[in-house]
């Protein structure tokens, strides 16, 4: 090795380089003519090339050196004993690089390139980064996605090699498939490698056979209310069509919800976040595009728009499957020639500016729109290819000629320029209007790039939405002052009105029927109201992650707790919600007493709370511990409430005068890692208990003892399933499982079906028992982040299900 690095330091002289870096001939201040010093430096330039491709070199023939040490090491480690080869296996065949990517395997005679590691790390200066991309240049679709294939693949390569769930899928580690001990009367299956063993009732050993094949349900799940609207993050996505519906999205899901006959339909085209909308000038044809996800194979999911009618909720047309990058943000039709066109920008570094020919699904032109985050695109409503974009620092007017675009930037002149142009729209007679972060209302005269007129203060703060309602009155809502302001023809203030503070700032403003407007807010509230107020919510919904969720035992009713402070009971017949209340800390559990007449909520911070169910009053608050409570769960006598905590405790309090009282037993310690689910035996005498590193283990908790007698557990009769490890749950683990992937399982009241909520969106309905490896299950979409919970309501004509990320409640009819 020391003779290889020798040769090449005498290659790697370094003594010309460091002549030319102390040399300052090139200088401004040199006395050098201007072609002499550009000669100087294109001589540096071309040394500091030399250099790096020597250092290429160095770096490849360690790489090989490194790859032919470790097969000599691996090929003698096999030839010794057995025992040895597990150790072996484990060990790294393959040298890793600071940033986790893994150098790909190579036989001895070819290298590995390090140029492209290094390119991962830092690119190599190019010969054509002093050029710059005039605003009429063209930009084919071909070289830019080459280059942003590139860097997705590259993002793809490290995120694997560093998750260490990607080992298990490896062929060097297979997943081991369960054993069956029939004289021991137990399922082992493995999870991440680790045995997790389950016993099973006695008089299931004899009949048991690991090869049997589980079967499907037979009932299904249809979708039939979706509570949310993402309104915190996402703008213009709020719109009233001729059916009366109003649609707008959460998760993957866009909604068509008719208020006055308390109606929703659905379109659930899309398999991950839906982040923009755009309505056709027909009213009927709906563009959404969406963000890029993972599916559970570990594949990508490219963003993409899809164009679908809102009658039938077919889907008509897909666009730029391979052409966007990260997520369409936004999105909007073409309204002069008959909305046959439809433009869209990505979330890429460039933020992408593309045109199409929807109904012929090809891509017309794209140019790079701005470095920055852009927050709106639209057409202009008489000029077929113009096109206005805004956002972060800029507020460009594009003209598409051929498959090209020409630029023009808003030059604000006098005006102060605005750190954030935040919306835009359009006067009826086409001059461009904008709302930006200073509260200034802008307008821009038709055809020009300069500012015409200027409403100084419109508001106080941003302005985040701008609506030319069907009299030519213009609207404008703010975010910081939450008002709601009505402008005439010559920008004369006509009306103000303010959005209580209970609903947050204004996001969208949308014209409703009649006189009516509506309103969606970041505190992801749809309002309908109007200009002289008198705001009454439609839709609402939580405002961070979601994990809490209760059935109540007695009533069609729910309840939903979030890390937003927030605890709401809702009514699954009005779908809306029957009480909201904030307490002081985040909250992540619940679980209703069995008489319904309390509920008790555990936080992220170690507190608890009982409230009544009736009142919302706080009935008690206690405190275990100051970490998460990840699960309530009251015994079905309702005499007894475990409490399943992150420190590795499960807290057992007495419980007295129908959940008002409260005294603590004590606490049950065995866990070597956090509490994740608890289940009561139905007399009330047994618990059963999950952890983090998959332990199953039973308590006596009336003497907070664990039971450590299999016989004594195996033919315990269970009143709820939530736990995700068991005999009679295991067949809901996919293959390769890391144990993590399923975050929820719910059996059924009848004792027939069990529902899980996983990490990959999806809500699974297994015929129960499930003791059967890889069993079937009916799948359903809807949610764009993992599945935190999963309820069956007390008389199992629905299921609720809760999104962690994207803070949807889903409803679910079974049929």
């Amino acid at each position: 090795m020391e003779d290889g690095f020798s040769s090449y330091n005498s290659l790697y002289d370094t003594s010309s380089l460091l002549q030319f870096c102390n040399d300052d001939s090139a200088s401004a201040a040199s006395s050098m003519e201007v072609t002499d010093r550009i000669a100087s430096l294109e001589q540096r330039v071309q040394l500091q090339e030399d250099e790096i491709q020597l250092l290429k070199s160095a770096l490849a023939d360690v790489v090989r050196r490194l790859n032919i040490s470790e097969e000599q090491y691996a090929l003698l480690n096999r030839k010794g004993p057995t025992k040895a080869r597990p150790l072996v296996q484990t060990l790294p065949l393959r040298p890793t690089v600071s940033n986790g990517t893994v150098l790909p395997k190579k036989p001895c005679g070819s290298l590995p390139s390090p140029s492209g590691t290094r390119k991962e790390i830092t690119p190599p200066p190019s010969k054509s980064s002093g050029k710059r991309t005039s605003s009429t240049e063209r930009v084919p679709s071909g070289g830019r996605r080459d280059s942003s294939g590139d860097s997705k693949s590259n993002r793809n390569r490290t995120g694997s090699t560093s998750s260490s769930s990607s080992s298990k899928k490896n062929s060097d580690s297979k997943p081991k498939d369960p054993i069956f001990s029939a004289e021991e009367g137990y399922v082992k299956m493995f999870l991440r490698g680790r045995p997790v063993t389950m016993h099973m009732p006695k008089d299931e050993v004899e009949s048991y056979s690991l090869e049997a094949k589980g079967e499907l349900p037979a009932k299904k799940l249809k979708l039939e209310w979706v509570y949310g609207y993402r309104g915190r993050d996402c703008r213009s996505n709020l719109y009233l069509l001729p059916t009366g519906e109003t649609v707008y999205f959460i998760a993957s899901v866009v909604v068509l919800y008719n208020v006055e006959e308390q109606l929703q339909r659905h379109y659930t085209g899309h398999n991950d976040d839906v982040k923009c909308l755009a309505v056709h000038p027909d009213r009927i044809t709906i563009a959404t595009g969406q963000v890029a996800g993972t599916s559970k194979d570990g594949k990508q999911l490219p963003p993409h728009v899809r164009v679908w009618d809102s009658v039938t909720l077919n889907t008509l047309h897909v666009l730029g499957m391979g052409f966007f990058d990260r997520a369409v943000t936004c999105i909007a039709f073409s309204k002069s020639n008959g909305g046959c066109n439809l433009c869209a920008v990505d979330d890429s570094n460039d933020h992408v500016l593309s045109v199409w020919d929807w109904q012929k699904e090809e891509k017309l032109a794209d140019v790079k729109c701005s470095n920055e985050a852009v927050f709106a695109a639209d057409f202009h409503p008489t000029e077929t290819n113009n096109i206005v974009t805004c956002g972060k620092s800029h507020l460009y007017f594009w003209t598409l000629e051929g498959n090209s675009f020409i630029k023009k930037q808003g030059l604000f002149e006098k005006q102060e320029k605005p750190k954030f142009v935040l919306c835009v729209t359009f006067s009826e007679n086409g001059d461009t209007i904008t709302g930006d972060s200073s509260g200034n209302i802008l307008v821009w005269g038709k055809g020009t790039s300069r500012i015409t007129y200027a409403v100084q203060a419109a508001h106080e703060g941003g302005i985040f939405a701008l609506c030319i309602l069907r009299d030519g009155t213009l609207v404008s809502g703010g975010g910081k002052d939450r008002k709601l302001i009505s402008w005439n023809g010559n920008f004369q203030k006509i009306s103000e009105t303010e959005v209580p503070e209970q609903f947050g700032p204004v996001r969208t403003v949308a014209e409703g029927r009649g006189d009516a407007l509506l309103i969606g807010t970041t505190r992801n509230f749809v309002l309908q109201g109007s200009l002289s107020g008198d705001f009454c919510p439609i839709t609402q919904g939580h405002t961070d992650e979601l994990w809490g969720l209760a059935a109540h035992p007695l009533k069609a009713h729910f309840l939903t707790c979030g890390h937003d402070k927030h605890i709401m009971l809702w009514d699954t017949t009005t779908h809306q919600p029957i009480w909201n209340k904030i307490i002081e800390d985040p909250a992540q559990s619940a679980d209703f007493h069995p008489l319904g007449s309390v509920v008790a909520i555990g936080t992220l911070a170690g507190r608890w709370f009982v409230l009544d169910t009736e009142t919302k009053d706080l009935v008690t608050v206690h405190t275990d511990g100051n970490e998460q409570l990840s699960v309530m769960r009251y015994s079905p006598d309702g005499n007894s409430l475990a409490i399943g905590s992150h420190d590795n405790y499960i807290y057992i309090y007495g419980v007295s005068e129908n959940g008002r009282k409260y005294s603590r037993i004590g606490k049950c310690s065995g866990h070597s890692s956090f509490i994740t689910h608890l289940d009561w035996s139905s007399n009330s005498q047994y618990l059963m208990s999950n952890s983090g590193d998959y332990e199953i283990l039973y308590w006596i908790p009336s003497t907070c003892k664990q039971v450590v007698s299999v016989d004594s557990t195996r033919d315990i009769e269970w009143t709820t399933y939530t736990c995700t490890l068991g005999f009679h749950v295991f067949g809901v683990w996919p293959e390769g499982s890391d144990g993590t992937d399923i975050n929820a399982v719910c059996r059924s009241h009848g004792k027939t079906i069990l529902c899980t909520g996983d990490d990959f969106g999806k809500v699974h309905l297994f015929t129960y028992p499930c003791s059967q490896f890889r069993a079937p299950s009916h799948a359903y979409g809807g949610h764009s982040s993992h599945v935190t919970n999963v309820k069956f309501l007390h008389d199992d004509r629905h299921l609720i299900s809760t999104g962690g990320k994207d803070m949807s409640v889903m409803q679910w009819r079974i049929i």
